[in-house]
């Protein structure tokens, strides 16, 4: 099977092109010679792959007819990838994490809403000049 096949096959890539645009982008090789997308793959090989700035190893174990289901993926693949690699993809995702906690972030057209009824002083929380010095008045109330 050719190796853009496989690696779709396999679901390395969403798509046939995606993977043969990869090999062409020399981030595919087979016994660590850069390989084209009509090299035929056999069970045994060793496929390095460069996909989201992290080098995976794959060992083929045996050739699928067609596009696979993820859950028998690992019947026709090993994973020899490092542990290291996968310790990196994680820091990267949680320093993504990071800059942006849910619920933070821009405001909604309501919270937007909220905050120009506030500032023009069309909300509830308006005071006219007596209510000020009723507001002192019990703060200072409450403090003795």
């Amino acid at each position: 099977m050719r190796i853009d096949k496989f690696l779709w096959c396999v679901r390395f890539y969403k798509t046939r092109s995606i993977a043969a645009e990869e090999i062409k982008k020399n981030r595919v090789a087979i016994g660590g010679q850069i390989v084209k997308s009509s090299k035929e793959v056999k069970p045994g090989d060793i496929i390095k792959i460069r996909k989201n700035q992290i080098d995976y190893q794959i060992k083929v174990v045996q050739i699928p007819k067609s596009r696979l289901g993820a859950k028998l993926v690992p019947l026709h693949i090993e994973d020899k990838t490092d542990k290291q690699q996968y310790e990196i993809l994680k820091l990267r995702k949680s320093e993504q994490d990071y800059y942006r906690i849910k619920g933070e972030g821009r405001p909604t057209k309501k919270d937007r809403r909220e905050i120009d009824e506030y500032v023009s002083g069309d909300g509830d929380a308006s005071f006219e000049e007596g209510d000020w010095d009723l507001f002192f008045s019990e703060l200072e109330d409450t403090e003795d």
